[in-house]
């Protein structure tokens, strides 16, 4: 399912316009953004928790030339599924 299918799911599910839920999902979408840049998790219950995760900086090696690069450290978005969505998959 890409974006413009869930928008469209969204739809018609809220019997709002497509315009609506894509206002909606484009809303909640940069509303985690932002709260995992701030450092914070966003916990929604039965379904998941979005968190950020540190990566340390690690040495890689390019696969064309076999040279070893520095890969710098950096924050990973991180998503852990919660028991109801668990379920409903099995």
């Amino acid at each position: 399912m890409n974006k413009a299918q869930l928008v469209e799911q969204v739809a018609e599910k809220t019997k709002c316009t497509k315009a609506q839920a894509e206002l909606i999902l484009d809303a909640t979408l940069e509303t985690i953004q932002e709260t995992l840049q701030k450092g914070d998790e966003v916990k929604l219950v039965g379904f998941g928790t979005f968190s950020r995760s540190a990566r340390k900086p690690r040495q890689g090696r390019n696969p064309k030339t076999g040279q070893t690069v520095k890969i710098p450290s950096a924050y990973v978005p991180r998503f852990k599924a919660g028991k109801d969505l668990k379920d409903a998959l099995n």
